[in-house]
């Protein structure tokens, strides 16, 4: 019996030493890219932004000769990045930037092309979003189809293929208080010391395709053939960092929102085929949807943060309701509670399928339906159904009657 309890013992080292190897050799230099993948898919799954309230701060740009601050921040892969992944570079350029921001938005490829040209040169690029959500209104964002939120910096860096680190502050702004940007984008040169050698604009023409980042390009040129930076210090222009105590405008406009009339027209065929030929100078939403629709109830408030975002631009947004005119006490209660001050309108007659033809001839009838009309009645959208929220609003920014520019 002590003799099999040996072997037992014996074949259980063999296998544990075996297992101990096998580990090892996963472990090995030529296995660590294959390690370090699963590891960053690790982080990308755990990380979790968590927007925090903000005591007011004296925030003061960094001023040439400063040291740069060190940071601790993760990118959109959720990779943490700190000033020594770049201590081999000769020079840093840091860029604040985001994601709502026309003149941001009018800046990315320059710093893409940048970014692609001096590589090689020994420049590390990085760009860091600085905005918190509590200062962010949703009628801010209406240059874009996104806000400034962590996962809308995911999306933004996978459709314009970053090809530098894109950083997330928005938690305490704590690396942004201490580099005190003063807009977005603005851009601060280090030296291989790390000393600021440049802090300011990228170039002084906003439109895209007018400049091609000159005075980033001569600051980092000059760094590089050790000459002097001719103007060290050049004024941005942009967007404002919304820092997070500023909460006191949003705060009044959300509760300004939230406390407008909502209205319910009863309205007849004709009233609807003139809603749909569109004869206003805007891109006109048209949500078909009832109370009784689950998908309708579903998608509506994410159709009225839409119209608050685009409210002011070229754009409108009108509803109309399926149900049965003797609902209309219920449609009104359902739009006021999700502040649908817009043009709500309810069809004045139980005969369904005279709606549907008003609305779209080739329209089968399933709800929620929504169509977005150009200005002369051409349906350049339709979709019957929940609506995909993020291909709709890159539709209606990127349209020529409004634009990610000014």
């Amino acid at each position: 019996m002590s003799r099999i309890k040996y072997l037992i013992k014996y074949t259980c080292l063999i296998i544990g030493v075996s297992l101990l190897l096998f580990s090892y050799s996963c472990d090995s230099p030529g296995n660590k890219k294959d390690t370090s993948a699963v590891k960053s898919d690790s982080i990308v799954s755990t990380f979790k932004p968590q927007p925090k309230k903000v005591e007011k701060q004296n925030v003061t740009t960094l001023e040439i000769g400063d040291n740069a601050p060190d940071f601790n921040l993760p990118d959109v892969n959720g990779r943490f990045y700190s000033l020594k992944d770049f201590r081999d570079a000769k020079v840093l350029v840091i860029i604040f930037t985001r994601n709502h921001c026309p003149t941001a938005q009018a800046y990315e490829d320059r710093i893409i092309q940048f970014t692609h040209e001096y590589k090689d040169k020994g420049v590390s690029v990085v760009t860091i979003m600085p905005n918190s959500s509590y200062s962010l209104l949703l009628e801010e964002c209406g240059y874009s189809d996104l806000d400034d939120s962590y996962e809308s910096m995911v999306i933004r860096a996978k459709d314009k293929s970053f090809n530098f680190p894109y950083l997330y502050d928005g938690d305490n702004q704590a690396v942004s208080i201490n580099y005190g940007p003063a807009a977005t984008p603005h851009a601060f040169v280090f030296d291989k010391r790390r000393k600021l050698a440049y802090t300011g604009r990228i170039d002084a023409s906003e439109k895209p395709g007018t400049g091609n980042a000159e005075d980033l390009r001569n600051a980092v040129n000059a760094l590089l053939t050790g000459k002097t930076i001719e103007n060290p210090v050049n004024k941005v222009f942009g967007c404002s960092v919304k820092w997070a105590w500023k909460t006191d405008w949003t705060d009044k406009v959300n509760n300004d929102w939230n406390n407008k009339l909502v209205m319910l027209l009863e309205v007849d065929r004709d009233f609807i085929k003139d809603v749909i030929a569109n004869k206003s100078d805007k891109l006109r939403l048209v949500n078909v949807w009832a109370t009784w629709c689950a998908p309708c109830v579903i998608e509506y408030p994410e159709l009225i943060r839409l119209h608050r975002m685009y409210q002011n631009r070229a754009f409108e947004f009108v509803s109309v309701s399926a149900d049965k005119p003797e609902k209309r006490d219920a449609v009104l209660k359902f739009l006021q509670s999700n502040n649908s001050a817009i043009r709500n309108y309810i069809y004045n007659s139980d005969n369904s399928y005279k709606l549907i033809e008003s609305i779209d001839p080739q329209w089968s009838g399933p709800i929620p339906y929504t169509l977005l009309i150009e200005p002369g009645g051409k349906i350049i959208y339709k979709n019957q159904g929940i609506v995909d929220i993020l291909e709709l609003r890159k539709i209606i920014v990127e349209h020529p009657l409004l634009g990610r520019y000014y």
